[in-house]
């Protein structure tokens, strides 16, 4: 049975608003489409088909070969809902910044201030930290999704609950970073809680944070914060830092994984025996996500990124696939391929491409 890409929700309840009610079509889809670009086996695509007909969570459960790794993303991705609520959640100290700057003189009013800012940043490392276990995570899927004697089809195939963790990383990846990038407070806190060091304002204050958040923690946050997605960013890293290490492992086989993903999660948009199944609007947004995450991958460990005539991503199709849903469910998607990609802008790309992304 080849069943590599699950939605999100059929091991967790969901939170922060999103429901995440699991899609046999989603299981059809990706079957149907597989196994037909791959093998050209129409028969036993559609014998497949109907052995799926009847799929639960249970089509997700690891075999002993991936029970190891698929505990240790498990305990991850338990994680990411209370992060996502954490962040959704976060409101920040814009007021009590304002007032502490407009009346420097006033010591209620700057310690206001900071013990208001103090407890969004211990958030905020919170965060941060969880991108470091996410970074670990992703390269222990890549590691089991690309290593040989299997093709990244097969691995796709045989280990389907490995497959399903690595969609579900990136779907909570694109989630964190559109909540990020709609939060403007986030980056303000910070600045101030690092001015309010650096200048030692702090005088009788609380400062047991800085055992928490100290100049150098402080100097790594920054850095994640800064970028539009940091989420994305950190996995775009930990993909191009797994290529480089695994110098013996062929490239192919970790773009041809992501490649495979990206074509699944297009065909299975644009395609209305497909599309119509879906059980609810969070299954689009579920593989919209992960095909623009595996585009980024895909655009950052390849030598010729994901927009050269010669990828085996089609670009234009993934493009016009985002460009037909509701502008207010993509915008987020379209920035990130627009600002985290790695060759949008290269002379190879073609013009009408870097024109549907205008």
């Amino acid at each position: 049975e080849c069943c590599f890409l699950l939605l999100p929700g059929t091991h967790r309840a969901a939170k922060v608003g999103e429901s995440t009610a699991h899609s046999k079509a989603s299981v059809l889809g990706c079957c149907r489409l597989l196994h037909r670009e791959t093998y050209r086996d129409t028969k036993k695509a559609d014998d497949i088909n109907r052995s799926l007909t009847s799929s639960t969570r249970e089509d997700a459960q690891p075999t002993a070969g991936e029970r190891e790794v698929w505990n240790q993303v498990n305990s991850v991705l338990q994680e990411s809902e209370s992060i996502l609520g954490g962040l959704q959640s976060y409101k920040g100290a814009g007021q009590e910044i304002r007032d502490a700057i407009q009346n420097p003189s006033d010591h209620s009013l700057q310690e206001k201030a900071w013990n208001s800012v103090c407890p969004l940043v211990i958030k905020l490392k919170r965060f941060y930290s969880f991108s470091l276990k996410l970074e670990k995570a992703l390269q222990s899927l890549l590691e089991s999704l690309t290593c040989p004697p299997l093709t990244p089809t097969q691995h796709l195939e045989r280990e389907q609950a490995l497959a399903k963790q690595f969609a579900e990383i990136l779907h909570f990846t694109l989630r964190f970073d559109e909540l990020k990038m709609r939060n403007p407070a986030i980056q303000n806190d910070f600045s101030y809680y690092r001015r309010t060091i650096s200048r030692n304002q702090i005088n009788n204050m609380n400062l047991d944070i800085e055992n928490e958040v100290n100049n150098e923690m402080a100097n790594r946050m920054s850095l994640f914060y800064a970028e539009a997605t940091p989420m994305l960013k950190t996995l775009s890293n930990a993909t191009t830092s797994f290529v480089t290490e695994n110098k013996t492992l062929p490239l192919e086989n970790t773009t041809d994984c992501l490649s495979t993903m990206a074509s699944v999660c297009k065909v299975m948009l644009e395609t209305p025996e497909y599309s119509s199944r879906f059980s609810s609007e969070d299954t689009l947004l579920f593989c919209m996500r992960v095909m623009v995450g595996v585009i980024i991958l895909y655009d950052h460990v390849h030598p010729n990124g994901a927009f050269n005539k010669s990828s085996k991503i089609d670009m234009k199709g993934c493009i016009k696939v985002l460009k037909d849903q509701p502008a207010d469910n993509v915008e987020g998607l379209l920035n990130a391929l627009k600002f985290t990609t790695k060759h949008l802008n290269d002379e190879t790309t073609p013009k009408n491409i870097r024109t549907m992304l205008q």
